[in-house]
């Protein structure tokens, strides 16, 4: 993917679900039009989640995402069940795919169960139409599969209006798509991130610490698309270091709109910007545009109430290389130890590691979240939540931990 598609985070995520030797992976390439998957008759040949960016038409930017079978054996087999549950987690739309000769299996609806519980809309294809008749199981046997609920009130594609389809000789393939399409209706409604914030003609100043960190020879993605934004509003942009940012104000015949920093240089950033200026942070935004910003305030709350000994879990959503002065590793447990005075544990999390089991742990204290997903973010806040475990995000944690919180939130008050 080149730098100017669409994240992946802000894509739609079709995944492809069943039991092994079903033709999930030929069924993928057929939709894709692509040899994304592995084709084999020996079941268990997808043994990793595969994923790819692509346009689906009539749909649009979407992910499409290849799971191991869900009825896989063994201790091997187990680990890959497991990899495909996690998948469930970014999922927007589940394609379970099912083999026309065999009835509806006991692995099936399990997965039926699950993408109940997500409330996570879902198409049923029976895969293979193309074999004899003769071996087909009839249409009407998948009939007593419970109705599924709707899905934020919009209308969804029942289970038992069950697509039979062939990867092999396309049939239906066309129609399958519509079908997904359909149910990306009202998935992903229009949100920002700062443009609502700002109007055409304002400046808005965005501090942009370049050290060890910074990826060399750009901007990380919230900055991007921050930077983006503004301009849609028809707003001006002007970037600075912390160490130039006095200098920037100094020099500016327009009063900014607002002062957006990285969270790491907070203390520095709001001692040289007048309080009459707005300020807040990417990472405050971030989880404001998804959708827990309030449950982040709350959970920074909780960071006196820490005791010795608590373990409090750092979780990230990519994965990277992390350097010796790491923000997740070293400087907020550095940081919380300080203000706290206890002697406090952590531990990390990235990529779809994310523990279900959340009662090891005091808190959670996630990434801003740019390459996660709505509703994967939605997912851990609410396995937090559920578990009386207080969740909040670096940012938040930063801004508390400077005391500037409040000022942090008040640009945003009751957008």
């Amino acid at each position: 993917m080149s730098l100017n598609d669409l994240p992946s985070a802000e894509r739609i995520h079709i995944s492809f679900f069943g039991r092994r030797n079903a033709g999930k992976s030929s069924l993928v390439n057929a939709v894709t039009g692509q040899s994304l998957s592995i084709v084999s008759d020996t079941p268990g040949t997808t043994t990793d989640p595969v994923t790819k960016s692509m346009e689906l038409l009539p749909l649009g930017p979407v992910v499409i995402i290849d799971t191991p079978g869900f009825d896989d054996e063994g201790a091997l087999g187990a680990l890959r069940v497991r990899k495909a549950r996690q998948i469930l987690n970014k999922t927007d739309i589940a394609v379970l795919v099912s083999d026309i000769t065999k009835e509806i299996s006991e692995s099936e609806l399990q997965l039926i169960e699950l993408f109940r519980q997500k409330e996570i809309p879902w198409l049923l294809v029976r895969n293979k139409s193309d074999l004899p008749a003769a071996d087909r199981i009839p249409a009407d046997s998948s009939a007593s599969l419970p109705e599924q609920p709707s899905f934020r009130d919009s209308q969804q594609v029942s289970p038992q209006a069950s697509l039979a389809v062939s990867a092999l000789t396309g049939e239906n393939i066309p129609r399958l798509k519509e079908l997904i399409a359909s149910c990306a209706s009202g998935i992903r409604e229009e949100k920002y991130i700062v443009r609502d914030l700002i109007h055409a003609g304002d400046l808005v100043i965005l501090v942009i610490p370049i050290d060890e960190s910074a990826p060399k020879g750009r901007i990380i993605l919230p900055q991007q698309n921050v930077l983006r934004e503004i301009l849609d509003a028809g707003a001006a942009a002007v970037c600075a270091q912390p160490p130039a940012l006095a200098e920037t104000l100094g020099n500016l015949k327009q009063k900014p709109a607002l002062v957006i920093t990285d969270s790491q240089a907070f203390r520095e950033v709001s001692a040289d910007t007048p309080a009459e200026i707005p300020l807040t942070s990417f990472s405050v935004l971030l989880a404001r545009y998804k959708g827990y910003l309030a449950s982040a305030a709350k959970g920074a709350g909780c960071i006196p109430a820490l005791s010795d000994g608590d373990t409090i879990l750092m979780a990230e959503s990519c994965t990277h290389h992390r350097q010796c002065n790491d923000i997740g590793t070293v400087k907020i447990p550095r940081l919380l130890r300080k203000i706290t005075g206890k002697d406090l544990r952590f531990e990390t999390s990235s990529g779809t590691e994310f523990p279900e089991d959340l009662s090891p742990y005091a808190m959670v204290i996630h990434c801003g979240g740019c390459m996660t997903s709505d509703r994967e973010m939605r997912f851990r806040i609410k396995c937090a939540e559920d578990q009386n475990v207080p969740v909040t995000n670096y940012g938040t944690v930063l801004a508390y931990a400077n005391g500037i919180l409040t000022r942090a939130l008040e640009p945003l008050a009751g957008k």
